[in-house]
């Protein structure tokens, strides 16, 4: 009998003292504030007039150092699925948030771009659970039991998982084909009624010229996930929109939850964001093009004006179990999407299937009658 891996627990990353009982205040997901979780003091997080700004990107990889804010952190890796954590101040011991497994205690101490921005917890644990509820009684295909699972999952940890976002001013030199539409007539014999009958019909071809020049396209924002611990479809979805909400990075909004290191440099993280950049290139060539159809031979892109954030964004991460087997989920702890591992229900499968086998076996028979 498979056992479930222990459920992560939510380790103090950061600590700030209650003013009234000495307590460890916890940031308060949709609010402002810290509260004390035993007598109900609440601190605002004072925000000041620190704005979010984006840093240049080519200065920060000549003197990593030298150019940007960074900071000493402690830092363990999971030795079953390589996430690396923040820990906190003596925290000497802990447990993974990605998969429950404790963490390596051999842990080491390295410099790291500090985050300049985040996105504050929205949804609170109670919420993370309702919305996680809703989606189990949503899944097609799953047994009737996981349905009417009332409990749902157990602990959930809150961690801030690590992204870059870059911004560039691109300019692109490309060579290619524009293809112009026209069409011809031409004739075709058909069957009709037993009898060759002589048909026409237009046929479209196309001209093809030769095209070059070069077009520019501005990017803000593109993000880049820094994690690899979760499957990309676990990892937060943030909307553009959403990016215009950072507010500027503060220890407070880290009480009571985590954070994970990142495992994407900056370089590699822009090497994505190239990537991720070059689809609204192509659009942009194939309309500079013209034509009916285009085919790009060849592109070059100069990267100009690179600024790049590191930036946290809250998710909810949790496993729930069924037939002594565990599903890990996890909740946006801004938007509450869910996505997670899901049993099947054999039975409801092979009904479907014969389902569809019935209906189309009356199709064919209706269609044979007539």
């Amino acid at each position: 009998m498979e056992s479930p891996p222990p459920l992560p627990q939510a380790e103090k990353a950061n600590q700030f003292p209650c003013r009234q009982c000495g307590a460890d205040l916890v940031f308060q997901p949709g609010s402002d504030h810290l509260t004390c979780p035993y007598c109900g003091a609440e601190n605002t997080i004072a925000r000041g007039d620190v704005e979010v700004h984006e840093l240049d990107y080519r200065a920060q990889l000549a003197d990593l150092a030298g150019t940007t804010e960074t900071m000493e952190v402690m830092t363990a890796k999971c030795a079953n699925c390589a996430a690396e954590t923040t820990l906190g101040p003596n925290e000497t011991a802990a447990t993974c948030a990605f998969c429950g497994a404790a963490l390596n205690v051999q842990a080491s101490s390295r410099r790291i771009i500090k985050p300049h921005a985040l996105l504050p917890f929205k949804l609170t644990e109670r919420e993370a659970r309702d919305a996680f509820k809703k989606w189990l009684h949503g899944l097609w295909f799953a047994p009737n039991a996981v349905k009417k699972m009332g409990s749902g999952a157990g602990g959930m940890a809150g961690v801030y998982v690590p992204h870059w976002t870059y911004d560039a001013n691109t300019t692109t030199r490309y060579t290619g084909q524009r293809g112009e539409w026209y069409y011809t007539t031409e004739s075709y014999t058909a069957n009709e009624n037993g009898k060759s009958v002589t048909r026409t019909r237009q046929v479209r071809h196309t001209r093809w010229y030769g095209a070059s020049g070069t077009v520019y396209v501005n990017f803000d924002d593109v993000l880049v996930a820094a994690s690899t611990t979760l499957p990309a479809q676990y990892r937060p979805h943030i909307e553009p929109a959403e990016l215009k909400t950072l507010v500027p990075y503060s220890d407070e909004y880290l009480a009571g939850f985590r954070a994970e290191s990142y495992a994407v440099g900056l370089e590699d993280g822009f090497r994505s964001a190239c990537d991720n950049m070059q689809p609204e290139i192509d659009r942009t060539i194939r309309n500079d093009i013209g034509g009916d159809e285009q085919r790009i031979g060849s592109k070059d892109t100069d990267y100009q004006n690179v600024t790049f954030k590191h930036i946290l964004l809250p998710l909810w991460i949790s496993v729930y179990q069924f037939q002594n087997k565990p599903f890990r989920f996890t909740v946006n702890a801004r938007t509450g999407q869910v996505q997670g591992e899901r049993p099947w229900s054999p039975v409801k499968i092979a009904l479907a299937v014969l389902a569809l086998l019935l209906i189309i076996a009356i199709i064919v028979a209706i269609s044979q009658s007539q």
